[in-house]
């Protein structure tokens, strides 16, 4: 480790990270729901609670980060991300689910905002590549832990008589992924040449509390924020129901249903940093735009497709749409606000996204209690569409294109 750059360091940290988080989420998560027989509401739920989490915590966590330190405040989500997935190994009923899914939400609401501040806080004018490199490397993790948590599923004989022993072991390997980002960064945060400036009580609480009302108070820090939420909206929905939708209806096994998600990953992997590149030299604004109008298309198509290989073709597109987006808009966030206040801007984007990857399967989930496929993914795809003209009057930025 110590022959590794910071940079280089943290984003193997965030790797190990992301796959404990999404080995344990998706299509894991849905699925075991389902074995312990949730119906589409209580699956959508249990999907979005612990997102939930990051919208009561990821703002303090970034503000707090801003004032007692980066390091600190990283390593508290950490333990989460290795403690947490062993304790999936007692749930025997859908409410213990629900209550682990919330605490297990603390891992990214801690680790995600502070881990964007540190790097936002390296990259000078390349936010939006850094930014984005981290993003791509650490959500290798995402690409790695959706089809082997498929994988080690599809061992089951079918999908209605699971084995809960293969649940089992997605969760400890999830454990282990996490206790290996757990051990790497106290390496990393031990020998960090970082001193964090200690305040009295009093100057420390004003310190945060100024930097809340500072990014809070301008509406350009929401309203980006509020772009990346609703395309988040659309992701949360496709990790609760895709792979319901792939296994029930398409006719799709649970492997194939993991491999769904990978292919999106793969793309937003491939294509965010050249992405975050060229909104450094082009500007952010046109990169949203065009990331939410084709995650909006692809996310309609979904429903009226059977096929694995089409649907993967849809993958590709709202996988490219969202690197569009997600190249830009935390970069976008960062050039608004002032250093001092990385930590809040990227807590306040945190919570926004988290409120949009919360409120995405929760209200799939409602909406296809009574409706279809086509209807409820038709409805979410409409509101990014929509949002489309309220954020380019809204958010003007000098010097941006």
């Amino acid at each position: 480790m110590n022959r590794l750059s910071p940079f280089a360091s943290l984003c193997l940290v965030g790797f190990f990270a992301r796959l404990s988080y999404a080995l344990a989420r998706s299509p894991v998560l849905p699925l075991f729901a389902l074995y312990l027989g949730a119906g589409p509401e209580a699956i959508g739920f249990a999907v979005g609670v612990s997102t939930v989490t990051g919208i009561f915590f990821k703002l303090p966590a970034g503000a707090l980060s801003d004032v007692i330190g980066r390091k600190r405040t990283m390593l508290i989500g950490l333990i989460v991300f290795a403690v947490m997935p062993f304790t999936y190994l007692f749930v025997r009923d859908y409410q213990l689910l629900i209550v682990i899914r919330f605490i297990h939400g603390l891992a990214t609401a801690i680790y995600g905002p502070v881990a964007m501040a540190v790097v936002a806080d390296i990259a000078g004018r390349n936010k939006g590549e850094m930014l984005s490199w981290f993003s791509s490397v650490t959500i290798i993790g995402n690409l790695l832990g959706a089809p082997l948590g498929g994988f080690i599923l599809h061992r089951a004989p079918g999908i209605s008589n699971p084995s809960a022993g293969d649940f089992q072991t997605a969760y400890l390997v999830s454990g282990f992924a996490g206790l290996m980002s757990l051990i790497l960064a106290v390496g990393v945060l031990s020998n960090g040449n970082h001193v964090e400036k200690h305040n009295g009580l009093t100057e420390a609480y004003r310190k945060f509390i100024s930097g809340i009302k500072e990014v809070m108070s301008d509406r350009r820090v929401v309203v980006t924020s509020s772009m990346e939420g609703l395309q988040n909206m659309t992701v949360g929905a496709l990790e609760a129901f895709l792979p319901i939708y792939a296994v029930k209806v398409a006719g799709l096994n649970e492997f194939q249903a993991g491999l769904l998600w990978g292919v999106q990953v793969v793309v937003t992997i491939l294509s965010k940093p050249v992405m975050g590149k060229t909104s450094d030299r082009y500007g952010r604004k046109p990169l949203i735009t065009i990331g939410l109008i084709l995650c909006a298309v692809s996310f309609a198509a979904i429903p009226m497709l059977r096929e694995f290989y089409l649907l993967a073709a849809a993958a590709i597109v709202f996988g490219l749409g969202e690197s569009f987006v997600t190249s830009s808009s935390a970069a976008l966030v960062a050039d608004i606000c002032k250093e001092k206040h990385f930590g809040t801007a990227m807590g306040t984007f945190g919570t926004i996204f988290d409120i949009g990857h919360a409120t995405g399967p929760i209200m799939a989930g409602f909406l296809l209690a009574s409706h279809d496929y086509l209807f409820t993914f038709w409805i979410m795809a409409a509101l990014l569409l929509l949002a489309v003209p309220v954020f380019m009057i809204t958010v003007q930025v000098k010097g941006e294109k």
